[in-house]
């Protein structure tokens, strides 16, 4: 089969290489899976560049989610068990944590359900406890973590701020359904905010940016307000002033979802039932800016890295069906 691998840490574009290699071999529990699409993410990129949490031997295949096809015919939603990752025609997934692909969903919208929508409601619904009616800030609106999290924020009914870099994602960030938009590149996030607000902040934040949005974000924050930390797409890492969180009255909250696959696997499955129910309703639909062929993960995954995609970028292996 053709998958791409990467043998030396790097940036995506130099470092993935299209290869024919074998199909992967099945372990306990696990299970073979043909590959339909595999949604790009900004972890892909890190672990390109050996800077993620977990750190696969080398060589092997990045992309850590897909929609798939099991041999018994299942379409399924699946985190390949790396290190053979998704951009490749076939994965191994442990069996117990597939879950079924919505019928309402294609294959490349499917794929984009996963990690980044179950990321935006656990944030948005168990770490920070949204309420109808409160004020939800989402930077990089426009990305594929930020588009989910705009589109779960209106589920909820929160009035949703979406922080977007220039004028195009602004553009998606507002057909999202944000109900204001702000163009870091020319206006004042925190002016803004507080402006859009009456003076009272926003109640939630999430940030899947860290560096100057975090900085920027805190002080913006409503009284209880809560920051919800996602991740560093920025690649600086804030450190808190935990004075600063006492004498604002807000919160700090991380979360990394993978860890629930771990600690509570039904609130996963039990996530994932709302999700596909938000999507059988046209509450949420992952948007995909484009799909390209296997050839061309290694440009697409650049572009993730690089910040220049909106919304998802979608992996779809030839012979595809959907």
């Amino acid at each position: 089969m053709q998958a791409w691998r990467v043998h030396r840490n790097g940036e995506p574009s130099e470092v993935m290489r299209l290869e024919e290699t074998d199909r992967p071999t099945p372990g306990d529990g696990q299970v073979l899976v043909e590959v339909l699409a595999a949604n790009i993410n900004f972890p892909d990129a890190l672990l390109c560049r050996g800077q993620y949490q977990v750190r696969p031997p080398l060589p092997f295949t990045p992309g850590v989610e897909i929609c798939g096809r099991t041999a018994d015919g299942r379409r399924v939603l699946a985190t390949p068990a790396l290190p053979h990752g998704g951009f490749a025609e076939y994965v191994v997934a442990d069996e117990a944590a597939l879950l079924p692909a919505p019928d309402t969903l294609d294959d490349a919208e499917a794929a984009a359900l996963h990690i980044g929508y179950q990321t935006g409601w656990f944030g948005l619904h168990r770490r920070a406890r949204l309420r109808a009616g409160e004020t939800l800030l989402v930077h990089a609106a426009a990305g594929g973590v930020g588009s989910a999290a705009v589109q779960l924020g209106k589920a909820a009914g929160a009035t949703v701020i979406g922080v977007v870099g220039g004028p195009e994602k602004a553009g998606a960030a507002a057909e999202l359904g944000c109900d204001l938009v702000i163009d870091r590149h020319g206006e004042d996030i925190v002016t803004a905010v507080k402006e859009a607000t009456g003076g009272r902040g926003a109640d939630v934040v999430y940030d899947p940016v860290g560096g100057e949005a975090y900085a920027k974000s805190v002080k913006c924050v409503a009284f209880e307000g809560r920051v919800i930390v996602v991740g560093f797409a920025s690649g600086v890492i804030p450190a808190p002033a935990l004075n600063h969180a006492l004498v604002k009255n807000y919160s700090i909250a991380g979360l990394h979802w993978g860890l629930y696959n771990d600690k509570d696997p039904a609130a996963v499955r039990a996530c994932h039932d709302g999700l596909t129910r938000l999507a059988a309703q046209g509450a949420i639909k992952p948007l995909i800016s484009e799909r390209v062929g296997l050839a061309g993960a290694a440009d697409a995954v650049q572009r993730v890295a690089d910040g220049a995609g909106i919304g998802r970028i979608v992996v779809r292996p030839s012979g595809a069906a959907r």
